[in-house]
């Protein structure tokens, strides 16, 4: 797997214009088409959604390509203890939903992410 992007960011509303477009680029360089692109950044946003209801403020995003994109999102740091969002459930259907091979865990290490979108 070809290493596109590793990226280390707060978790800020100020910076999601950023990330979706960070994302869009990476997934166009990756061969996606747009209707793809726009799926992928909605999984993005919506991961990062989860690690902040979860009571992370730092993520690491890496993107991977073969074949299309490989996206891994995983909570930096220790989370603030916070109540679980009732948009949680969206988050995830969404993410489900819209890209291939998605798994949310729970790790000790932390909350972790990861999708695919084949080009």
């Amino acid at each position: 797997m070809k290493d596109l992007m590793r990226l280390t960011l707060a978790i800020d509303s100020d910076l999601m214009t950023t990330v979706r477009l960070t994302t869009g680029g990476l997934c166009s360089a990756a061969g996606l088409n747009l209707d793809d692109s726009e799926d992928c950044k909605v999984c993005v946003t919506e991961s990062l959604l989860l690690l902040s209801h979860a009571g992370y403020t730092h993520a690491a995003l890496y993107f991977g390509a073969e074949n299309g994109i490989f996206v891994r999102v995983t909570g930096c740091g220790k989370p603030k203890p916070v109540s679980t969002a009732s948009e949680d459930e969206i988050s995830v259907a969404l993410i489900s939903a819209l890209a291939e091979d998605a798994t949310m865990e729970k790790r000790e290490e932390g909350y972790e992410v990861s999708f695919r979108f084949h080009a």
